[in-house]
């Protein structure tokens, strides 16, 4: 089961997967300063997986994939064409 889809559009900058990743493990702190260990734990566990998912897993994407589609004629464009 995958939770982070890594070729999702909105990691594809660095600074957003690294963010992710510190912020998750920054919480880890904060819950075991405030005596929370079971938080912690989960919350360790999200930065683990985010850092596996987003930086060791991701693959950037490919530019040629990412052309745009030819436009399709419709109906009406063959009209105005004949």
């Amino acid at each position: 089961m995958q939770l982070i889809d890594p070729s999702h559009p909105a990691y594809r900058a660095l600074w957003v997967r690294v963010l992710i990743v510190v912020v998750c493990l920054s919480w880890t702190g904060i819950e075991a300063i405030w005596g929370d260990p079971f938080w912690a734990v989960l919350a360790a566990g999200a930065g683990v997986y985010a850092a596996y998912m987003l930086l060791w897993r991701y693959k950037a994407p490919d530019p040629a994939a990412e052309k745009a589609p030819e436009p399709v004629a419709t109906r009406d464009d063959r009209e105005n064409d004949a």
